[in-house]
């Protein structure tokens, strides 16, 4: 067995943030450049955004749907965001886990403490903090997507949102994105070597023991 043979179990990687903080260009630098990471993709009841695409960037489904999913017991996390409903499919994650490689999750609070109470080992959670409110409002103002209703609804949330950061294992504050994405990348690192995550790593000892 060499080492870059040493089998060992993935792990899920959250990436929480008020929306405009930064978490969507991390997550996909990170997409770009880590083979072993995948994406998580959610299931949603809200209408799918301009260039959005079905299985891609959400499962879009209806109500009636993803109530049947929650009550099944299909979703390992789930939460309503403002008017909407979002969840994560259990299966195709454990999958992921069990082949060694890690997923990636773009989930809020709520979820992640679900994700915490179910799964704590598999579990990295890092929080991503704006620079500023008013940093973060001139970004959410930059995407021209949401009506003045929902921005204010953005804003006033983004304070509820930011006082749960402490529950996360890591915090890092997105004054500079490509230093934010170096940071988690370094997280990334470091936890995939922990000890209980290289699960062939017994074997190994053991081989060059001769026990």
């Amino acid at each position: 067995m060499t080492l870059t043979s040493i089998p060992r179990r993935g792990l899920m990687l959250v990436l929480s943030s008020p929306s405009g903080a930064g978490k969507t260009s991390i997550a996909r630098a990170l997409l770009s450049s880590e083979p072993d990471l995948r994406i998580s993709v959610s299931v949603t009841t809200r209408p799918p955004r301009p260039g959005e695409e079905q299985a891609k960037d959400y499962y879009f489904t209806t109500e009636a749907d993803y109530h049947r999913m929650v009550k099944s017991g299909e979703l390992l996390e789930h939460a309503r965001v403002f008017d909407n409903f979002y969840g994560t499919p259990r299966q195709k994650v454990e999958e992921q886990l069990a082949a060694g490689h890690d997923v990636l999750f773009d989930i809020d609070w709520q979820g992640t403490q679900q994700l915490k109470a179910s799964a704590r080992d598999d579990l990295v959670s890092i929080f991503i903090l704006p620079p500023s409110l008013a940093e973060l409002e001139r970004r959410l103002r930059g995407r021209a997507q949401d009506t003045e209703d929902v921005m204010r609804k953005r804003m006033s949330r983004a304070a509820d949102e930011m006082s749960h950061w402490a529950e996360y294992d890591y915090g890092i504050v997105n004054f500079d994105l490509e230093k934010s994405i170096a940071q988690v990348k370094a997280i990334l690192t470091a936890e995939r070597l922990r000890r209980t995550r290289q699960t062939g790593l017994v074997d190994f000892v053991n081989e060059m023991r001769g026990a």
